[in-house]
């Protein structure tokens, strides 16, 4: 795809507005994780260098959830602000950044270098992709600039609609996302996937990846449901209806790529204080539940991954975030410091998984969007804000 990027841009000087994707965990009023806040740097110091003004915009969390529930407007606003990821920010830049207490139809102060709008989300027309409501968000601005990829695979106002009214080009972020999601789309081979985790959002890439890759290496839950739909007994593993309704279909088009668990960590309840055992996958009690890969398929999924030119890794190999079921997914991710690879991380739970192990320098890239890396690959790289972008591009050109 094709696309203006920052370097592309005249700036100087300019209001600029950009999308950024703080949708973060916020607990007890504070950040709980700022990777998203720090990825977004690189772009707001270059706009900086150009003497912008710059004002950022973002979602968090799901508003119309509370509005079904009968909040209003301000109870919805004081559950979901992004106050504090303001503050937040102002710490990592070392200069006080700007808040508004709305998106639109605000005054927005002079003084400030950097101002941080209120949750798009909290208007119900971001999310229809709404023209007016992206014209009020135009009007802030004189550039606008898409550094959200976690975000990039809505079409809403705020990435979409909005390309059609400003001049408007891909941040250093989205730009770095595409390039590397991109050795994806036409990998060096071996190209070996780990599909794992727990939600059904990966339907969509399996199917693509079935063609796409050499080896598929399941596990987390979705290996529950896979063993489920080929007639294992999973005891009480946890698994997903939705995607066991089409493991078959999968199973038929994927073939002897596709690698399950032979063994697992299994426990008699979901807890730290669980009893545990390793044992083979066909063995598992009936009260007993699969929380991890076990010692022999890490070993074979390691043999799996040591020639491997391209490897993407989309979701953890057991409950990580408890030590005892921590195993597979930190052994998996200490491996691949020692392949020789293009090692992509599809963000989400992963990257989560990446950061609590500290194992960020062992693989090439860590995706911002969980759901949008997936989108990515499903959807050969045409994102509606991407191809958003691109018909500007090929606007601006003619």
């Amino acid at each position: 795809m094709k696309f203006l990027t920052l370097k592309d841009m005249d700036l100087e000087n300019k209001r600029v507005l950009v999308r950024v994707d703080y949708n973060v965990p916020i607990k007890n009023g504070m950040v709980a994780d700022d990777t998203r806040l720090k990825a977004t740097i690189p772009t707001i110091n270059f706009l900086l260098e150009n003497h912008c003004k710059i004002i950022l915009m973002s979602h968090l969390g799901r508003p119309k959830d509370l509005f079904k529930k009968g909040k209003s407007f301000e109870e919805a606003k004081k559950e979901l602000t992004l106050r504090p990821v303001a503050e937040d920010l102002s710490e990592l830049l070392g200069m006080d950044v700007g808040f508004a207490d709305d998106c639109i139809g605000m005054e927005l102060p002079d003084d400030k270098d950097v101002i941080l709008l209120e949750n798009l989300r909290l208007h119900k027309e971001e999310e229809k992709n709404d023209g007016e409501f992206a014209k009020k968000l135009a009007s802030l601005g004189e550039v606008y600039v898409n550094d959200a990829f976690g975000a990039s695979h809505r079409d809403h106002a705020s990435v979409s609609a909005i390309t059609r009214l400003l001049p408007s080009c891909a941040g250093f972020l989205v730009e770095k996302e595409v390039e590397e999601l991109g050795k994806l789309l036409d990998p060096e081979r071996p190209f070996v996937a780990i599909v794992a985790g727990a939600k059904a959002d990966k339907i969509g890439a399996l199917k693509v990846l079935a063609k796409k890759a050499d080896k598929i290496l399941i596990g987390g839950v979705l290996a529950n449901t896979f063993l489920k739909a080929k007639g294992f007994d999973i005891g009480a593993s946890k698994f997903d209806e939705e995607t066991f309704a089409v493991a078959k279909e999968i199973i038929g088009i994927a073939g002897k790529k596709l690698v399950f668990p032979v063994d697992a960590v299994i426990a008699d309840k979901f807890g730290n204080d669980a009893q545990t055992k390793i044992i083979k996958i066909d063995r598992i009690p009936k009260e007993w539940m699969s929380l991890d890969i076990g010692p022999e398929t890490i070993g074979r999924y390691k043999a799996e991954l040591k020639d491997a030119k391209t490897v993407l890794w989309a979701g953890p190999l057991g409950v990580f975030e408890m030590e005892q079921f921590s195993n597979g997914t930190r052994s998996i991710g200490e491996f691949l410091g020692s392949v020789n690879a293009a090692k992509i991380v599809g963000g989400g739970d992963t990257a989560a998984a990446i950061q609590s192990f500290d194992l960020a320098d062992k693989v090439t890239h860590v995706s911002t969007g969980g759901g949008a890396s997936l989108e990515f690959i499903e959807k050969e790289g045409r994102l509606p804000a991407l191809v958003a972008l691109e018909h500007y591009y090929n606007k601006s050109k003619e």
